[in-house]
């Protein structure tokens, strides 16, 4: 095969890996684990956090009653009263049992496109209400007893707590929940909530004994199994917290293993010294946990199989509470959307540290970041995604535009040498070694190296598949309508060749059909029929079974690619575009036109010679 044709075949290989294991990266270190010698002391940790499967956790001589999942307890989830929050962006409600915040809805972004569609629902209750199906999904705070308290006189996830005074949970209305556990302590938490997504949570305890005590304040955010939506590797979903600076991301069948290797001691427990959050991810959405201020202590677990809870924590230093005296701690909650503009003003204004972090940028971060930015403000200058989809690729083809010409005119003077290339195989017979060294003799005559090709090639990769995990997770495509029959770039083309693209009177098969993979769009067809004309810019390869590879390549990747994001398959279709115009054109003024017609012709005569002699 002449080192041309290797080199097409080495860019589709590429391409294909790019899209088909690129997700199998290897995951990113682990943070340092403290020593196993290092115990947690009343003055740098709390005791653990109540495990929230229907199990007791025994803190001391104590036991605490934390089961989540019972009947009874979905009964009492229902059956007490609940605060409704209610802000520009959230729509909810907290239940007075626990004080847990678990049904919060997103207003800006619907579950559909169709015009009665619900919210997207972020929290739901365990045991659910009216309008939720969903799988638990909440918030719980509370204390926890050290220096021999008995456990049951601190607040719990099952603690019924009382309001002080009325009203609603709004950015100009805080609450204030109150508690006294008959023993000479009261115990309070005040919530507010901004105009976005943020929630925060001061928990004070007045000492109105005659003793001091011990105890510490806890937030745990409570997920029962994991989320029903489809899940790929391309994106992080699962806990995510920083400690200290140090991201850690941990995808929910890695917390299953962790906890089945022993929760206490092993990876999934951190400690900051200063600052840092704990939480849950999802594609678009997050609920993360962030103490105002360190040092504390980072907890993801799994409840088991039976129970299938998993847990992400924070767990705040043990305070002392002399008597007469209060003692508090406050905590930040963030529970919306991945909006880059928004994490990125908590992150510079609370401050919250490296907040915009909570995104996936991937290994290719240093080149993920920068290109968010662009699109981001491509968008607001054009006011349309697809199109600033568009000129983000063009923008990244303009700036790898010298690697691209150094491969397109290494391919032509390749081109040039292949007349005498064919001559020394022929001369060569079988003498691979002869011809391998005639081979080198002529590259050196003509200062042609063939390895110029295939580096620039290379060097790109990294710099598309970090634009694509870009356009993957961005939430501005939620939704996002592009032109005509797109109206959501985050989905897949809604078209559909087995209705003749509408004019049919029925629908297309949904993305859980078996036929789905055979209905195509018409983005998903431009992708195959741009791959196919990239292609043809060179003739086939002499042998049988590279022509058949290559002639299939286009269509197999309009397959795979035709249940991806419309967003998506549409930088595709740029990217070649631009490519076929950019190789056409520096080919073509070093002399070397690529014959296009030509070579579509003769894949035809190809076809029907093999036709003929089958």
């Amino acid at each position: 095969m002449d080192n041309q044709n290797k080199n097409l075949l080495l860019t589709l290989v590429l391409s294909a890996l790019v899209i088909a294991v690129w997700t199998f990266f290897f995951p990113p270190e682990q943070a340092p684990v403290p020593p196993q010698d290092q115990t947690v002391s009343d003055q740098v940790a709390a005791p653990a956090a109540p495990d929230l499967a229907p199990t007791t956790s025994t803190l001391g001589s104590q036991t605490v009653d934390t089961d989540m999942t019972s009947k009874a307890t979905q009964a009492t989830v229902k059956d007490t009263p609940r605060i409704k929050i209610d802000t520009p962006e959230v729509v909810g409600s907290l239940s007075l049992l626990g004080g847990r915040l678990d049904s919060l809805s997103l207003k800006k972004y619907k579950e559909t496109l169709d015009k009665d569609s619900p919210d997207v629902r972020l929290l739901s209750p365990v045991g659910g209400d009216v309008t939720d199906a969903k799988k638990p999904y909440y918030v719980v705070y509370g204390w926890l007893p050290a220096g021999g308290m008995p456990a049951d006189q601190v607040p719990g996830p099952n603690t019924v707590w009382s309001q002080v005074g009325t009203g609603e949970l709004t950015p100009s209305t805080p609450i204030t929940l109150q508690w006294n556990n008959g023993h000479g302590l009261t115990f309070q938490r005040e919530i507010s909530v901004d105009d976005k997504y943020l929630f925060t949570v001061k928990q004070s305890v007045q000492n109105d004994t005659s003793a001091p005590v011990k105890l510490a304040p806890y937030g745990i955010v409570a997920r029962h199994g994991i989320p029903d939506e489809r899940r790929v590797y391309v994106l992080h979903e699962g806990a995510v917290r920083m400690t200290d600076g140090e991201l850690e991301e941990i995808k929910y069948k890695k917390i299953t293993k962790l906890d089945q290797q022993g929760a206490e001691g092993q990876a999934e427990i951190l400690h900051a010294e200063k600052t840092g959050w704990t939480g849950f991810t999802d594609k678009y959405w997050q609920t993360i946990l962030a103490p105002v201020s360190g040092p504390f202590t980072s907890v993801v677990k799994y409840s088991g199989e039976k129970s299938d809870i998993y847990q992400a924590e924070t767990r705040l230093p043990v305070i002392e509470v002399a008597p007469g005296a209060s003692g508090t701690a406050q905590t930040h909650l963030f529970a919306g959307a991945k909006e880059w503009q928004t994490l990125r003003d908590y992150q510079d204004s609370v401050p919250i540290q490296n907040f915009v972090d909570s995104i996936d940028w991937g290994w290719f971060y240093f080149l993920t970041k920068p290109m968010f930015r662009l699109l981001h403000f491509l968008h607001g200058a054009i006011g349309n995604m697809g199109w600033a989809i568009i000129a983000l690729t063009f923008i990244i083809k303009l700036l790898v535009f010298p690697l691209a010409r150094k491969s397109y005119i290494s391919m032509a003077r390749m081109k040039e040498l292949q007349p005498e290339m064919e001559k020394m195989k022929e001369a060569a017979g079988g003498d691979r070694q002869k011809m391998q060294q005639g081979m080198m003799e002529l590259y050196k005559k003509h200062k042609v190296n063939p390895a110029a090709g295939c580096l620039p090639l290379l060097i790109q990769i990294p710099i598309f598949f970090s634009l694509y995990k870009v356009i993957y997770n961005t939430i501005e495509l939620y939704h996002a309508p592009w032109l005509g029959w797109i109206h959501d770039l985050s989905a897949p083309d809604p078209s559909s060749i087995l209705n003749l693209f509408g004019l049919l009177p029925f629908m297309a098969p949904g993305i859980t059909s078996p036929l789905h993979i055979i209905s195509l769009g018409i983005l998903p067809i431009l992708l195959g029929v741009s791959m196919w004309f990239q292609q043809k810019l060179n003739p086939a390869p002499t042998d049988a079974t590279q022509a058949m590879i290559f002639a299939w390549m286009p269509w197999v990747f309009m397959f795979m690619l035709g249940s991806f994001a419309s967003g998506l398959v549409l930088y595709w279709i740029t990217n070649n575009t631009i490519t076929f115009l950019q190789q056409y054109t520096i080919m073509s003024m070093h002399g070397k036109r690529p014959d296009l017609f030509g070579n579509i012709k003769s894949g035809f005569k190809r076809k029907k010679a093999t036709t003929e002699e089958k």
